[in-house]
């Protein structure tokens, strides 16, 4: 049976996160809000819950996680960006955009594309989100809260708690928080290539 706590969505009760923060470093999967919908997340160490978020979900290794990052510098450590690109991120972000960029070499191999060794990494502008991460003081391994058969995500904190109470280990209710998924935007090449539009704006991406 997982837990259920209640954290406002814009002043994070300091003792909850913390709470929370513990269920993730024993290796609990949680269900938190971000800027575009809920998501699944969890320690980037944990392999065992990695493992479990795709069991959640039914996707394979193929399927892009995302690391939630708290700061460029966190993002810098994961992945290879030389400065035109950390120009770009630093007018973008904290938002709602997952970026697929090459992954560094302290990204487990586990994590990455199998074949392209890329990884998608958001620094999502959301209170509960971020003071999480601060708490943490690493990034979360995670994926939009879409379950099997279904198109669209799970919306409402009740409705997740329902579905997921035997498969997760905590449920942060931070209220109603979009639908929307993150715009998607792939920085391999020297143009970004918008590979989803999702809530966050195109226009800084267009050339």
């Amino acid at each position: 049976m997982s837990q259920f706590f209640s954290i406002h969505p814009e002043n994070p009760q300091p003792r909850l996160i913390k709470q929370a923060v513990e269920i993730i470093n024993k290796g609990g999967v949680v269900a938190y809000p971000t800027d575009s919908g809920y998501g699944l997340g969890c320690h980037i160490d944990e392999k065992r819950a990695v493992e479990r978020i795709r069991e959640i979900r039914r996707i394979d290794e193929k399927h892009h996680l995302s690391l939630i990052c708290r700061d460029l510098s966190d993002l810098s450590t994961y992945a290879k960006v030389d400065n035109s690109v950390f120009r770009l991120l630093k007018a973008n972000t904290p938002g709602a955009y997952t970026f697929i960029l090459q992954a560094s070499r302290e990204v487990p191999r586990r994590l990455m594309h199998p074949k392209k060794k890329t990884i998608g990494l958001r620094l999502p502008a959301h209170p509960i989100t971020q003071a999480l991460l601060e708490e943490l003081g690493a990034p979360l391994m995670s994926t939009s809260l879409i379950m099997p058969g279904e198109e669209e995500p799970l919306l409402e904190p009740w409705e997740i708690r329902e579905t997921l109470e035997h498969s997760v280990d905590l449920v942060i209710d931070g209220g109603y928080c979009g639908y929307e998924p993150s715009t998607i935007v792939s920085l391999l090449e020297d143009i970004p290539e918008i590979v989803r539009e999702g809530v966050g704006p195109i226009d800084p991406f267009l050339s």
